[in-house]
């Protein structure tokens, strides 16, 4: 299983950066576009037989990339949507924590059961993301598949797969279109590789 990032938008680029998560469904920009094309080569080799994406554009964008590689439709999972990130959409960190102190510290201690002010917990999202990616590998035993999806998306899903405290996922770093592998056998997720980014000209 070939879990990655989606490209960059124009918000992931912004400086300071600021929260995306579900609610603004922007296009990739032109350096995230180039990223999806950086990883599509690096997975041209994979005999990839599906693609699954999130249905937000970004990841669409990049799983198309990917697909067209092998002659493949990426398929739409709605549940691998993005974190819903509440309030703090398209606000910079330095932002939240000046105007929403409290929520803040409380969600930066524990984000496993603090969720984003209105919106998601880590926990929520690991239990809608964690059952349609066990059934899409165990739908392709034997074959590889890519998935595209999100920051937080792929954080909480890598997090107990590790070993690490779903609490601690925010220190999982993954970069736009940066690759992970993992294998599914015995009804287990293993991760072999964590946001591999010799493909990618920056990062």
């Amino acid at each position: 299983m070939y879990l990655l990032r989606h490209g960059a938008t124009e918000i992931n680029l912004a400086n300071p950066p600021r929260l995306q998560g579900r609610k603004q469904d922007l296009p990739l920009a032109a350096e995230g576009r180039k990223q999806a094309a950086q990883a599509a080569r690096s997975l041209e080799t994979a005999q990839i037989a599906a693609v699954f994406t999130s249905p937000l554009l970004r990841a669409r964008e990049t799983a198309a990339v990917i697909a067209a590689r092998h002659g493949l439709q990426p398929q739409v999972v709605e549940s691998l949507i993005e974190c819903d990130v509440g309030d703090w959409e398209d606000k910079s960190w330095d932002e939240i924590a000046r105007t929403d102190n409290e929520a803040y510290r409380r969600f930066t201690a524990d984000p496993a059961t603090n969720p984003y002010k209105a919106g998601e917990s880590f926990a929520q999202v690991l239990a809608r993301v964690l059952p349609p990616i066990k059934q899409a590998a165990a739908e392709h035993l034997g074959c590889s598949i890519a998935i595209v999806a999100h920051n937080i998306v792929n954080r909480v899903l890598l997090a107990p797969v590790l070993g690490v405290p779903l609490a601690k996922a925010r220190g999982l770093i993954q970069h736009h279109c940066g690759l992970n592998i993992l294998r599914f056998r015995g009804g287990r997720l293993e991760v072999l590789t964590v946001n591999a980014v010799f493909h990618l000209d920056s990062w």
